[in-house]
C-alpha cells in the first residue's frame, strides 16, 4: 500500500517537474537571434536604414497568414515556443537569414513561401509593435 501511494505521487509529480524544467523542444531552447550586438532601431536608426520599406498592415496580415503568431504570439512578444521578436527586432539581415535558414523547430520560410517584400512587411509590423509599460506603471506590480 505504501509503495503504491509513493508511485502514484511520483507519477502525479512528473508533469509538474516537466513544466518547471520547460519544454523539451529544441526551438524553445535554441537561443534567440543575437540581440546583444544589435542596437535597437529606435535608438540608432541603422537597422531601419538597412531594412527595405515595409507596410505595417500588410506585415500584420502575412504574419498571421503564414502562422508566425502560433509560436511568437499575436504581437511578436514571444511565447513558450518562440522568442520575442518585437518591438526591437534584430537587424533586418539577421532576421532574413534566420527566417530562411532557422535552427531548432522553426520551419524555413523560403522565397516560395515568403517573398523579400513579405519579410520586409513582417519586419515593419514587428518594429511598429508598442513597447510594454514600465513595471512601475503597473499598479499591481509597483512597489
Amino acid at each position: 500500500m505504501v509503495m503504491r501511494m509513493r508511485t502514484s505521487a511520483l507519477v502525479a509529480a512528473i508533469p509538474l517537474i516537466a513544466l518547471s524544467i520547460g519544454p523539451a523542444r529544441p526551438h524553445a531552447q535554441a537561443p534567440a537571434p543575437d540581440r546583444a550586438t544589435a542596437a535597437p532601431a529606435t535608438q540608432t536608426g541603422t537597422a531601419a536604414a538597412q531594412a527595405p520599406a515595409g507596410r505595417v498592415d500588410a506585415g500584420a496580415a502575412v504574419y498571421r497568414k503564414v502562422g508566425c503568431f502560433q509560436c511568437h504570439v499575436n504581437e511578436g512578444q514571444g511565447g513558450a515556443n518562440g522568442p520575442k521578436l518585437g518591438p526591437d527586432p534584430v537587424p533586418f539581415a539577421r532576421f532574413t537569414q534566420y527566417t530562411r535558414k532557422p535552427t531548432g523547430d522553426m520551419p524555413p520560410y523560403t522565397e516560395k513561401v515568403l517573398s523579400a517584400q513579405d519579410l520586409a512587411d513582417i519586419y515593419a509590423f514587428l518594429r511598429a509593435r508598442p513597447r510594454p509599460p514600465a513595471v512601475s506603471a503597473i499598479p499591481l506590480l509597483a512597489p
